[in-house]
């Protein structure tokens, strides 16, 4: 089956990523027994680790996702970041901009930051499609295009008191953090955008796997020409799949930016954009196994303080592990192929019992 092939590969990427990341605190002259005990407990220990845990999830499940429904329908969305960007100052600008009632501010908030996001990958989507401009330039060109944005719009319009490098404190009433889940995390940083994030799953997975468009968008992908010959609109479908991938963007950005910070500074490119090309390659482009994905890599970064903090072991450890975990999942298919040999070998093992036994 698919997808037990597809757990195979990632959880064989998961061991090696572990074992090498064992191997450097070896080099290192600590313990990696007593390293990961301390990495999984500074993520899972109690409530408010937990909380975060899940907090830095929220941002890599919705940018996993993001680049997995690219990847999904033949393209490469490797702008994330931007469409962060884009999402996070659209929603930073309008929780500093309008005063209304939290229950009318989050939803305008959420669909701001969607549509920026939307908008600023359907340039990079509408190129590809109209001029063939391959979109790992059209999106590289729109995350520094993102960038500069940020570091003029907000000293200009939005600065905070104290520092012109970021905002003004996103003020409680447009902010995705709320008492009763800050209370029920025990202080975490865990906000509401956990709840979008699970949407954001189910619904990318309905999409994909039970709608006539989500047929069209991976037909494209899987060969663009015959779906043209078949009658499918390329051209918009490319477009189309760009703008839903920045959408997801642009709500990690919301997530991100008035959810797990209290402002927005400048002169950052968001490295939850890039760590979302990891989730989709370890979830296999899968809702369900970005969701896993971003958890588990959301344990790493939520652990790999209380680890260098307990044991000594530098926090870059834990990122080290994340590098080599991508490594071995972008090189799936030698697991794959071990995984059919495997399975062959089963196979021919039972046809031979059967044959003694008759």
């Amino acid at each position: 089956m698919k997808w037990t092939k597809s757990l195979f590969t990632a959880l064989a990427a998961v061991v090696l990523g572990l074992i090498g990341g064992a191997l450097l605190m070896l080099v290192t002259g600590s313990n990696p027994i007593e390293g990961y005990a301390y990495l999984f407990r500074g993520g899972l220990m109690n409530m408010e680790r937990f909380g975060n845990t899940l907090g830095s999830a929220t941002t890599l499940i919705l940018t996993g996702l993001s680049v997995a429904f690219a990847f999904k329908t033949g393209l490469f969305n490797i702008g994330a970041s931007g469409q962060m960007l884009a999402g996070g100052l659209m929603a930073t600008a309008l929780a500093l901009t309008l005063k209304l009632p939290k229950e009318l501010m989050l939803p305008i908030i959420i669909v701001g930051a969607m549509l920026a996001g939307a908008l600023w990958a359907a340039i990079p989507g509408l190129l590809k499609a109209i001029f063939n401009v391959h979109e790992v330039v059209a999106t590289i060109m729109m995350n520094w295009i993102a960038y500069w944005m940020v570091y003029y719009t907000v000293p200009a319009y939005f600065k905070g008191p104290m520092l012109e490098t970021e905002s003004a404190r996103i003020p409680d009433y447009a902010s995705l953090r709320v008492s009763w889940l800050t209370k029920l995390f025990q202080g975490s940083y865990i906000n509401l955008g956990i709840f979008i994030a699970i949407i954001a799953v189910i619904i990318i997975a309905i999409i994909l796997d039970k709608t006539t468009l989500g047929y069209e968008l991976k037909a494209v992908g899987f060969n663009r020409y015959a779906a043209e010959y078949a009658g499918i609109n390329v051209p918009k479908n490319v477009a189309l799949a760009m703008g839903i991938s920045g959408g997801l963007a642009g709500l990690a950005g919301a997530a991100f930016y008035v959810g797990y910070a209290y402002n927005m500074q400048i002169g950052v490119l968001p490295a939850a954009g890039f760590d979302g090309i990891a989730v989709a390659l370890l979830g296999a482009n899968s809702p369900w196994g970005v969701a896993a994905a971003a958890f588990f890599f959301g344990i790493l970064h939520s652990g790999k303080g209380y680890m260098s903090a307990m044991t000594h072991i530098p926090p870059d450890i834990g990122d080290t592990i994340i590098a080599i975990i991508i490594y071995f999942a972008a090189t799936s298919i030698l697991f794959e192929n071990l995984y059919e040999k495997i399975m062959k070998k089963i196979k021919a093992n039972k046809e031979t019992s059967t044959e003694a036994a008759a």
